[in-house]
C-alpha cells in the first residue's frame, strides 16, 4: 500500500461519485476517511490505478465546468451565438481581459494538467496492477493532459509545458513558453501513446464514461486538422453566410437573411512550420481509421434519440462531460442559460444564451436541427398569470402555429395537440427571442439548477465531418467518399444531400470546404467548436467584422488582431520569471 496525503485523495474520492456512482465510490473508499483522517490509502492495484485517473477526470467537472466560465469561454466568442448584454457578458463582447473567463480557462486547465501528472507519477511505479490496467490508466492521463493542452494552445498560443506535479521537485514550476509547434508535437506524442494504451469501447474492461482509444484517435484527428488548416497559406478562400443582421424599415428593426460572403484566409501565426497537406492527410487517415472501426464501434444515432439520456456515452458520443443531477459539486448550472429551467407549471426560467437568427436561417425548413432541435414555443415564468407564451422565429408560419392556426387564411383548426393550448403567444425581434436549442433539455430533472448535462467533447458526427474536410484538402478537391461522409450527417437530420454536380453542386475545393464548415456550424452549435473553426481557418476577423459592429440584439461582434489570442492571466504574467509580457494587444 502507498499512502497518499488527504488533499490529493479527497479530490480523487469525489471523482468516484461522479463517474462510478455513490455505491461504487463507497466500495472503493470510505468517504468518512478523508473527512476526518489526516491520510488514507490508495492501493497498488488495478482499482488504484483507475482511482488516480478518475480524480483527474472528475476535476474536469467540479473544477472546470462547475463554474460559469465553461462552456462560455468555448462558445460565446463567435458569429452565430448571442444573448442579452447582461447575460452574454464582457467576454461575449470581446472584452477578454475585463472578464475572468480567460483567466479561469488558463488556471483550471493547468490544474487538470497537474492532476494528470499526479496520476502518472503515482501509477508508473505500481507493481501489482496488471499491464493492461496500468497502461489504460496512463493512456487516459495522457489523453486528458493532451486535451487540456489542445484547448490552451488554440486559445493562448505559446505555452509553458509542465511534465511534473507542482510538488514533485522534478521540474521548476516556472517554465518558459514553448512555441506553438513544440506544444502541438508534445500533444501528438501523448495522443499517439494514448490510442495504443487505452481500452477500446468494445473491450470488456472499458469503463463507460471514460475516454477510450477511439477518443484519443478522434482527438488526434482533430489536432492534425487544426494544425493543417491553420497552416494553409494566406490567400485561400472560404465562403460564409452572414453579414449585417438587420435593417430598419419604417423605423422598425427587421431581421435580414444571411448572405454568402467570400472571405480570404490568413495563415495562423505560429502554424507556419506545419506542412498543411501532410497534416490534412494525417487527419483524413486517422478519421478514416475511427470510421472503419479500428479503435472500437462508433456510429451516428437517429436524430430523435441523439440526446436521450439512455444513449449517453454510447455509439455517437465518443467522449462527454460526466455530471450528476442535483449535485452541488458534480452538477452543472449552464443549462439555465442555454436551455432554461422548468417551474412547477411548466414555465421556463432562464434562456439567456441562444443562436442568432442568421444561424437559424442557414437551415432548410425541414431540417430536424431546427424543427426539433430549436424551442419554438415556451411559457416564461413572468407570463404564467396572464397565460402568455413566447414563440420563435418571429414569422408568419410560427405565428399561425403558436396561436393555433394552421392555414394561410388564418382559419383555426380544432384543439389538436401540440397547438391550441389556450396560451396567448407573442414574439418580437429582441434579445429574449432567439433560437434556443433543445439538446441540453435532456436531463434527469430540468427543475434543478444543477443538472446532469453531458456536454459533448467528441461526437462521431465530428469525425465524419473531419474526414470530409481533410479529404477535400488532402486530395486537392472533393471526393465521393468525402461527400458521403458529409451527407451522412445531413441525411440523419433530414437535410437534402449535397451533390458534386448540377445546380448548387459543391464541385471544387473552396465550395466543398465552405459547405463542411457551414455544416459544422449547424451540427455543433453550442458545443464549443465554432470560434475555433473560424480561428483555424484564418477567417475569424473578416467573418466577425462582416456583421457590421453589433448583431441583431446589440452584442458587439467587431474584433481586431488582439482577439486572435486570449490574454494570459495576471497570475502568470510577471509572476512567472520567464513570462514578462502578454499576448499582442493585451
Amino acid at each position: 500500500m502507498k499512502k497518499i496525503k488527504i488533499k490529493a485523495l479527497m479530490l480523487l474520492s469525489l471523482g468516484c461519485i461522479a463517474l462510478f456512482g455513490l455505491t461504487a465510490c463507497a466500495d472503493a473508499l470510505d468517504e468518512k476517511s478523508f473527512s476526518f483522517a489526516d491520510e488514507t490509502t490508495i492501493s497498488d492495484s488495478n482499482e488504484g490505478a483507475q482511482q488516480w485517473v478518475t480524480g483527474a477526470y472528475s476535476a474536469l467537472t467540479y473544477e472546470v465546468f462547475r463554474w460559469d466560465a465553461f462552456p462560455h469561454v468555448l462558445d460565446f466568442d463567435c458569429d452565430y451565438m448571442s444573448g442579452p448584454d447582461w447575460a452574454f457578458g464582457k467576454f461575449g463582447s470581446g472584452n477578454f481581459q475585463d472578464d475572468d473567463h480567460a483567466q479561469q480557462m488558463w488556471e483550471k486547465l493547468y490544474n487538470i494538467i497537474h492532476r494528470c501528472n499526479l496520476a502518472m507519477e503515482n501509477i508508473e511505479p505500481m507493481k501489482n496492477a496488471s499491464v493492461a490496467a496500468k497502461n489504460n490508466a496512463l493512456g487516459e492521463a495522457y489523453f486528458l493532459k493532451s486535451y487540456a493542452y489542445f484547448l490552451l494552445v488554440r486559445a493562448f498560443g505559446d505555452l509553458p509545458i509542465r511534465d511534473h506535479t507542482i510538488n514533485s521537485d522534478l521540474q521548476d514550476l516556472q517554465q518558459p513558453r514553448q512555441s506553438v509547434d513544440s506544444v502541438y508535437h508534445y500533444i501528438i506524442g501523448m495522443l499517439q501513446k494514448g490510442e495504443t494504451m487505452m481500452y477500446k469501447n468494445t473491450d470488456k474492461d472499458f469503463v463507460l464514461g471514460h475516454a477510450s482509444a477511439g477518443a484519443a484517435a478522434s482527438l488526434l484527428a482533430k489536432v492534425y486538422l487544426t494544425m493543417a488548416s491553420g497552416a494553409v497559406p494566406t490567400g485561400e478562400k472560404v465562403i460564409v453566410r452572414g453579414g449585417k443582421p438587420y435593417q430598419y424599415v419604417n423605423g422598425e428593426r427587421v431581421y435580414t437573411s444571411p448572405v454568402a460572403i467570400e472571405h480570404t484566409k490568413t495563415q495562423l501565426a505560429g502554424y507556419e512550420k506545419f506542412d498543411s497537406k501532410a497534416y490534412f492527410t494525417l487527419a483524413r487517415d486517422k478519421a478514416k481509421e475511427v470510421i472503419d472501426g479500428k479503435y472500437g464501434t462508433y456510429d451516428l444515432l437517429p436524430y430523435d434519440v441523439l440526446w436521450e439520456k439512455s444513449n449517453r456515452n454510447k455509439v455517437e458520443h465518443i467522449w462527454s462531460l460526466q455530471t450528476v443531477s442535483g449535485d452541488e459539486i458534480y452538477g452543472v448550472s449552464f443549462g439555465e442559460g442555454y436551455a432554461g429551467l422548468l417551474g412547477t407549471a411548466g414555465e421556463v426560467y432562464g434562456l439567456h444564451h441562444g443562436m442568432r437568427d442568421h444561424w437559424y436561417k442557414l437551415f432548410e425548413p425541414q431540417d430536424y436541427r431546427i424543427t426539433k432541435g430549436v424551442m419554438h414555443r415556451w411559457q416564461r415564468y413572468h407570463a404564467v398569470e396572464y397565460r402568455g407564451g413566447s414563440y420563435y422565429p418571429n414569422n408568419e408560419e410560427w405565428k399561425r402555429k403558436a396561436q393555433g392556426y394552421t392555414d394561410e387564411n388564418g382559419q383555426k383548426v380544432g384543439p389538436v395537440a401540440p397547438f391550441n393550448d389556450g396560451l396567448s403567444y407573442e414574439s418580437k425581434n429582441d434579445n429574449t427571442y432567439m433560437a434556443y436549442l433543445t439538446k441540453y433539455t435532456y436531463v434527469t430533472d430540468r427543475t434543478k439548477k444543477r443538472t446532469d448535462i453531458h456536454y459533448p467533447f467528441l461526437r462521431f458526427a465530428d469525425v465524419l465531418l473531419m474526414y470530409a474536410e481533410a479529404a477535400n484538402e488532402a486530395n486537392g478537391g472533393p471526393t465521393q467518399e468525402a461527400l458521403d461522409a458529409l451527407n451522412k450527417v445531413r441525411v440523419r437530420s433530414n437535410a437534402t444531400p449535397k451533390s458534386l454536380t448540377g445546380a448548387g453542386g459543391i464541385n471544387n475545393q473552396e465550395l466543398f470546404r465552405s459547405a463542411v464548415l457551414e455544416e459544422r456550424a449547424m451540427e455543433f452549435a453550442e458545443e464549443g467548436d465554432r470560434r475555433w473553426d473560424l480561428i483555424r481557418w484564418g477567417i475569424y476577423l473578416p467573418v466577425m467584422n462582416a456583421i457590421g459592429g453589433a448583431d441583431e440584439v446589440d452584442i458587439v461582434k467587431s474584433r481586431s488582431e488582439k482577439h486572435l489570442l486570449f490574454p494570459l492571466p495576471g497570475s502568470e504574467v510577471g509572476v512567472n520569471k520567464y513570462i514578462q509580457k502578454n499576448n499582442p494587444g493585451w
